[in-house]
């Protein structure tokens, strides 16, 4: 490859000298060594065509970034979600590929600013449609469409959701106030800052002195 470009490289100086040649010596000098330059081009052997995996690899372009921001939304017919990726529409829509399953989708954008953008949802809710299911690329948004293969209302996009939600609803869903108020305020511990877990932990310690006191009769 590298001998093939300066064999180009000769022969546009080669051109350049005959532009500017006047005298019938020089000129027939350079026609034969502009003849000479093309001959040899045109025996250089083919450049190797590249490894597939290369190719890919090479199109891939920089690292891949897991997307985990979205929005979502539906109609009774998709389920419908919005990934924000600033230039997106610039891109070959090639580069923007989503492979669907009944119950999952990943999407891959490739070569967006040197980077590979990643994005899996499996187990989701319900089954879709994947012949049904889209992606249209629209300014700084990709929207991935699934097509429901049921007409209903989804509480959530996927299973592990749902059970998070049932969960959590469990933990709060009690016959005793005091009860439900203290699994609120282990989640609020467990989940906030140094801030919350100080302010929960003076709450705490003034009620225990109160009821030590006889202030209040319950145990919160």
């Amino acid at each position: 490859l590298l001998v093939l470009i300066q064999l180009q490289k000769d022969l546009e100086e080669v051109k350049e000298l005959l532009a500017k040649a006047t005298r019938k010596r020089v000129r027939d000098v350079l026609l034969a060594e502009k003849h000479k330059l093309e001959m040899e081009i045109k025996n250089q052997p083919p450049p190797k065509p590249k490894d597939v995996a290369e190719e890919e690899k090479s199109s891939l372009g920089g690292y891949t970034v897991k997307i985990n921001n979205y929005g979502w939304d539906q109609s009774d017919k998709f389920v419908k979600i919005y990934i924000s990726l600033n230039g997106v529409q610039k891109l070959p829509v090639e580069n923007v590929q989503v492979n669907f399953t009944e119950r999952s989708f990943d999407l891959l954008v490739k070569n967006l600013n040197g980077k590979n953008y990643t994005m899996t949802f499996n187990n989701l809710l319900k089954p879709i449609s994947v012949e049904g299911s889209s992606r249209k690329i629209k300014t700084d948004t990709v929207l991935v469409m699934c097509k429901k293969k049921r007409e209903e209302k989804w509480d959530c996009l996927t299973q592990v959701e749902k059970e998070s939600k049932e969960k959590e609803k469990a933990a709060y869903d009690t016959t005793d106030p005091s009860e439900g108020l203290m699994n609120i305020l282990k989640k609020m511990y467990a989940e906030g800052d140094d801030e919350m877990k100080r302010t929960i932990n003076k709450a705490w310690v003034e009620s225990r002195e109160k009821q030590y006191k006889g202030d209040i009769p319950m145990d919160i």
